[in-house]
Formats: C-alpha cells, sequence, structure tokens
C-alpha cells in the first residue's frame, strides 16, 4: 500500500509549476505536543488505524523541537507575508504535556512570528483532564479550547472510554460545564467536536450538544476508505445511512427560530453550495493549507491520513533541517491543494464536484490506484449536499417572491 505508483505517487510537481500552478501557504500548524492519550477510543485514527507510527514518537516535544518548530513557523509566516496563522496543539492528549512546555511552545511561536503576524492559538483535547489550572492557563494565554465529546452519556460512552473499558462522559461533560461557565468563555470556548455514530439518534446527539452552549459544533465522518470502509459504509452500495443522519441535524438546526450554534460542516457547504469557498477540508475544492509537526520534530500532512496505509502523512522533512515551504513542493501535499485538478473522472462527471470537491481528501483512498477515487462517502455526500441546495434554492424563491409582493 502508497506504493509510488499509486496516486500522487506519479505527480510531478515540477511539471505543475512549469505550468503556471503555485501552491497556497500553510496558514494552520498542527503542533502533536504529546503522542499518548489517557483514553482508548475505539476509532481512533491515530491508535487504531494502519498507520501505527505513534508507537516509535517520543511521548512529549523537547523544547529543542518546539524552538526549530517555532523558527520554522515564523519563517513561513513571514516569508509568504502572512498576517495571521493558527497554531492548533494536538495530540494524543495536549493536557498530558508539561504545563510550563504548553506555555514555552504559545510563546515560542508568537515570539518567533513578531509582531505583525497574529497567532491564534487552539487546543483540542478530550477533555477528561481539562481542570480549573489549566483554564486559566489558556485563559492567561488567549488559547482557545475545543473538546470531543459524541453527544449524551450513552453515545460518548459507547465508543470514549478510559484504558480500564469504563467510560469517560461523566468527566468530560463537567470539564465542558467548567469551560462554558468560565469568566472569559466568549475568548476561551471553542466549541465541541463530535464523531458520527448513526446508530446515535441524530436529533438527540445534536441536542444533548447544543445543552452546553457550544458557539460552534463540529461533526465528523469517521474515517475510512475504499479499503478499511468506515461502519456502516459499505463501498458501492447505494445506501446513505451519513447523508441521512445528517440530514435530521440540519433541518433541525436550520428550522431553528434563532441561531442556537454554528454546525462548521453544514455552515460550510451552505457556503459552497451558494457559491464561496469552503474552509474546512470536508467539503469543497478550497486547498488544504495545514501541517502537522509530530512530538519528534518531523513534518507531515494531515494526521487524518494515518488512517489509510502506513506512512501515509509522512513527507521525510523535518522541522531542524528543513522549511515548510520544502514541505508544498511535495507531492502528496501538493496533491491536496490542486483542486478541480485532484478530482478523478468519476467525481468531474457529477454536477456537484465543485461543491463536494470529493469529501475529505483521507476518504478517497484506494490500494491500487491511491487518493485518484471518489470519496468513500460518496452517496451521502451527494443526498446530503443535494439536500442543502434544495433547501436553500427553495428559500431563496420564497424570498425573491415576497420580495416581488412587497413591490
Amino acid at each position: 500500500m502508497g506504493s509510488t505508483s499509486e496516486w500522487p505517487g506519479t505527480l510531478d510537481v515540477r511539471d505543475l509549476a512549469a505550468g503556471g500552478w503555485r501552491p497556497a501557504p500553510f496558514r494552520e500548524f498542527v503542533l502533536k505536543i504529546h503522542s499518548r492519550c489517557n483514553l482508548a477510543c475505539d476509532y481512533c485514527y491515530m491508535y487504531e488505524m494502519a498507520d501505527q507510527s505513534w508507537r516509535l514518537q517520543p511521548r512529549q516535544m523537547t523544547r529543542p523541537v518546539i524552538g526549530w518548530a517555532a523558527a520554522r513557523i515564523g519563517e513561513h509566516a513571514r516569508e509568504h507575508r502572512l498576517p495571521r496563522i493558527k497554531l492548533i496543539l494536538h495530540g494524543g492528549e495536549p493536557t498530558l504535556a508539561d504545563p510550563d512546555l504548553i506555555t514555552h511552545a504559545i510563546h515560542a511561536v508568537r515570539i518567533a512570528a513578531g509582531a505583525d503576524v497574529r497567532v491564534d492559538v487552539t487546543v483540542q483535547t478530550n477533555g477528561v483532564g481539562l481542570d480549573d489550572s489549566f483554564l486559566e492557563m489558556f485563559a492567561e494565554l488567549g488559547a482557545r479550547v475545543g473538546v470531543s465529546i459524541d453527544g449524551d452519556a450513552a453515545a460518548h460512552d459507547r465508543h470514549r472510554i478510559r484504558r480500564n473499558g469504563h467510560g469517560s462522559y461523566t468527566a468530560v461533560a463537567a470539564s465542558i460545564r467548567r469551560l462554558a461557565a468560565h469568566p472569559r468563555r466568549e475568548d476561551l470556548f471553542g466549541g465541541l467536536l463530535c464523531t458520527v455514530d448513526v446508530r446515535n439518534d441524530p436529533v438527540a446527539t445534536y441536542e444533548a450538544l447544543l445543552e452546553f452552549g457550544p458557539p460552534m459544533i463540529d461533526f465528523l465522518l469517521p474515517h475510512g476508505n475504499w479499503s478499511e470502509p468506515p461502519p456502516f459504509r459499505v463501498p458501492g452500495s447505494a445506501n446513505t445511512p451519513y447523508a441521512d443522519w445528517l440530514i435530521a441535524v440540519f433541518d433541525r438546526w436550520y428550522a431553528a427560530r434563532r441561531r442556537e450554534t454554528r454546525i462548521r460542516v453544514l455552515s460550510e457547504l451552505m457556503c459552497t453550495v451558494l457559491g464561496g469557498a469552503s474552509g474546512t477540508e470536508s467539503v469543497g475544492l478550497s486547498p488544504v493549507a495545514a501541517t502537522v509537526i509530530e512530538t519528534d520534530g518531523s513534518i507531515q500532512q494531515c494526521h487524518a491520513l494515518k488512517s489509510a496505509f502506513p506512512g501515509a502523512p509522512r513527507t521525510g522533512l523535518h522541522v531542524r533541517n528543513d522549511s515548510f515551504d520544502a514541505a508544498l513542493g511535495h507531492s502528496a501535499v501538493a496533491a491536496t491543494q490542486l483542486g478541480v485538478r485532484a478530482l478523478c473522472p468519476t467525481c468531474l462527471d457529477c454536477a456537484l464536484h465543485r461543491i463536494c470537491g470529493a469529501g475529505h481528501y483521507a476518504h478517497r483512498y484506494r490500494a491500487g490506484t491511491g487518493f485518484y477515487n471518489p470519496s468513500v462517502y460518496c452517496p451521502d455526500l451527494f443526498k446530503l449536499i443535494s439536500h442543502v441546495r434544495g433547501v436553500l434554492a427553495d428559500d431563496v424563491a420564497k424570498l425573491t417572491s415576497d420580495a416581488k409582493d412587497r413591490r
């Protein structure tokens, strides 16, 4: 798996450059500050799927690695004249890292970026160890906190369990309530992340998350591909369990009399339906402008690619010796930025390809052809997009008709 004969192993970046293509600079830098976790979620792409390289990673970033990473981030921001970048502290579980090291990492990146570059910091945590001391620290550092939770207790504890097999919902819910009640919640509370399980009631799941008052909810499709399909997604089947689930959430959310929260994937989908650019790699044709720095300092692609095959996110580059521009010249990175040129003929023949964009890049993988395929979620994406587009078209038609009647 992952041979050079699989796409994009055959992609020549020099030919692309000769034809006028230029990569988009990275604007998001994911710092894997700690490589281990205090949960044992059974769907985790890092620990439970194809790429098991976490076993070889140091448990925690060292200060020298942070220094090299910060310098490279600052260099990249200055060379591309970026006024704003995003630093995401990730893992494993970032709250397992030494708090002094976390503080040092955030300060180091901001210093290296300089006064002319705004560094927005987000911490993505499972919430188990998110106590008051961490909340105060993140508030002082100006970092926003996102927490992973999969709905109510039954839905959450179906997958997000401790190593002893016990559920984690009680601890996570308590942490989110502390976060939501914090005096600086407007600056501190980033949102909630929920992985979809179609066995859970969609509206009940949404409303369980809504009880925490999140500013944003992000629903993620379970990672999988044509060779290792996600749960309940049979490759080639016309069934659409994930579309049906998300459509139920969309209808409940969209019909609310007031805006209750932002649902990222649905908001971005509406934006692409209306002709805008997507801000997420889950839909649309926008270039992927994020990179990952592993605990050992290696520069990698999107960490969800660990679900495809061993070594899928690897670039062979390291922040000690290599710039992020060198990563932009890697064929696999270029493939995630090519937009419509990265789509296979099946996608190009679809009327929705500019809205869908073949979905998440990791979900296109098939052993033998690589990532030159539609999404394994193709029927679900088609049905979901068609539904959202139909609802928006009906509303636009109604608004147009009402405007004419008022004349």
